[in-house]
């Protein structure tokens, strides 16, 4: 990690309108790295490690203080390159060219392995990005927040007549993105119980009010359950525990249980706690990682087979957390039926996946000023520009209620085609009208639409069969280049782990000028405008038929 070179002063995003670059997209990048790199928002700071299991926003120590010096020093015309993790280049391009080019963890497919990977990274010669961590556009639990609730607001019309109200869910996994369940589900007024084998990130998640009590064990825990789904009320309880032991228990006990879903970090297996004393899975990890890893798999096939035999009890079961499913399944463990699909599906095909036909999905943006009055600003520009939206008006209420701003101040909400590119024209206004303090960084997660291909999670069960094509998440990547986004990343291996995942990232600073409006307009349209693509061309009938209503151009296509 080359500790001699970390900082004295802890890394935080820099705030107000004071530039140490020598363009606001420069220094939009500086601060979202820094901002990844927070206490208040990473996992492990010393490590660099954002969230997802081992997903870092720099390489070590030395090479953040050489991107950080690089950035400082970019002139308008120049774009930084960044191999996982290190600045390796800077090229003269054009002041409307991306400023920085991310390529994080990718392989050669022969090669594309955890242990191929976890040899490179010995060597210091990769990090792994996750999605948002190497590519500096994570704002904490709140990104991926309203996908998550948007997920449980579709099982609540599909399975329990519009509300979670009376209903009990339980999952696992208060890593950085984990908070998102709990708080979504009592933003659809559900109960959420959640097991987690690291007692201080309980303890967090309640400070930060992602979560609502801690329990003592689990007969407290099913006590609090049991009071608050009598009461109908939104109640989230995070047990100490470890899934692969609480939920066969549940089973045991004959413990109704109404969903069960997990969002454990399963994508590697030195990132998922198998079961025991947590002091000695620790020190086993450090001390022998071959037995860590085949205990972990144990831990993950138990967990797995727990989920399948509750949705045999009549839990509605899917999955949403790192490729637990794909693990169980290496270890043996049919998680397939006779057509090879998995006996409980992902979020995604069950539940978002007509919103990707839309080109909609998870967009967001952060204040660089650091002032949250940026940010409440834009939530009103925001109802205003879509007045009749009222799933998007109930969330911004909700999450205004509800989610705490963490590091820089900033905000997520799923809009579709044409959308984006209406409210970033909206934001780019405010900007040049003084109404906010400073640009606005917009982005989005690499969980989108038409930016990645995920077979075990985001493209599982494509209609035509082309859950693994990587071409989208590539053409994503060179299109948003092409239409003057101010950085783009290109990934693999986020969310499922090394060689299971191929997508890309997209950022670009809405700094208030008439030139940056007209790059809004083409980013903002071809960038979703992929979802559409992808999913008009695997046959999904909501996608060609909004391609033909919103003028989407689809050669071939009557």
């Amino acid at each position: 990690m080359h500790y001699e070179y970390q900082p004295q002063q802890t890394v935080r995003a820099q705030h107000g309108s004071t530039l140490r670059c020598k363009t606001w997209e420069a220094e939009a990048a500086l601060r979202m790295l820094e901002n990844n790199l927070d206490p208040a928002v990473s996992l492990v700071y010393d490590e660099l490690i954002v969230y997802g299991g081992a997903g870092r926003a720099a390489r070590n120590w030395k090479e953040y203080q050489t991107i950080v010096k690089t950035l400082t020093n970019l002139e308008p015309d120049e774009t930084m390159l960044v191999q996982s993790g290190k600045a390796v280049g800077v090229l003269r391009t054009w002041p409307h060219a991306p400023r920085v080019l991310i390529a994080n963890s990718n392989l050669v497919p022969a090669w594309s392995t955890q242990e191929h990977f976890d040899e490179l990274d010995k060597l210091g010669l990769m990090m792994y990005g996750q999605m948002t961590a190497g590519s500096w556009i994570y704002i904490a639990t709140q990104g991926i927040l309203q996908g998550t609730y948007e997920t449980f607001a579709a099982v609540a019309d599909r399975h329990f007549g519009g509300t979670l109200a009376g209903t009990v869910t339980v999952t696992a996994g208060l890593g950085g993105m984990s908070g998102a369940q709990p708080l979504a589900v009592t933003m659809n007024d559900g109960v959420c119980l959640i097991i987690e084998p690291i007692d201080e990130r309980v303890r967090q998640k309640v400070r930060e009010g992602y979560l609502d009590e801690q329990a003592r064990d689990l007969a407290h825990a099913l006590e609090l359950c049991e009071q608050y789904r009598q009461a109908r009320t939104g109640w989230s309880i995070g047990l100490t525990g470890n899934a692969a032991t609480v939920l066969p228990e549940l089973l045991k006990r004959g413990y109704k249980v109404d969903i069960v879903t997990d969002q454990t970090s399963a994508h590697d297996l030195m990132d998922y706690l198998p079961e025991g004393d947590i002091t000695a899975v620790l020190h086993l990890r450090a001390d022998n990682p071959t037995e860590f890893r085949k205990q972990a798999l144990a831990s993950i096939m138990q967990h797995c087979q727990a989920i399948i035999d509750l949705q045999a009890a009549g839990a509605v079961a899917l999955d949403y957390g790192n490729n637990l499913r794909g693990q169980a399944e290496k270890g043996g463990l049919k998680v397939r039926d006779d057509n090879g699909q998995f006996l409980y599906p992902g979020f995604v095909p069950a539940y978002i996946r007509p919103l990707f036909c839309e080109g909609k999905g998870p967009f967001r943006w952060a204040a660089l000023s650091g002032d949250p009055q940026d940010i409440l600003r834009i939530d009103r520009a925001l109802l205003e520009t879509f007045p009749d939206d009222k799933m998007l008006a109930r969330w911004i209420e909700k999450a205004q209620a509800k989610v705490p701003f963490i590091g820089l101040p900033a905000r997520v909400c799923w809009l579709g085609y044409g959308e984006r590119e209406k409210f970033g024209l909206v934001i780019n206004d405010l900007v040049a009208r003084g109404e906010v303090s400073a640009p606005i960084v917009i982005g989005r997660d690499h969980l989108d639409c038409g930016s990645v291909a995920s077979p075990n999670r985001e493209t599982e069960g494509m209609l035509d069969g082309s859950d693994a094509v990587a071409d989208w998440p590539l053409l994503n990547a060179l299109a948003n280049c092409a239409s003057g986004a101010d950085w783009v990343s290109l990934h693999n291996g986020g969310g499922v782990g090394i060689g299971n995942s191929t997508h890309s990232g997209m950022v670009i600073v809405a700094t208030g000028t008439p030139e940056k409006a007209e790059r809004l307009k083409r980013v903002l349209t071809t960038d979703p405008g992929m979802g559409i693509f992808r999913h008009a061309d695997a046959g999904y009938d909501i996608a060609q038929r909004v391609a033909e209503e919103r003028g989407v151009q689809i050669p071939g296509q009557a």
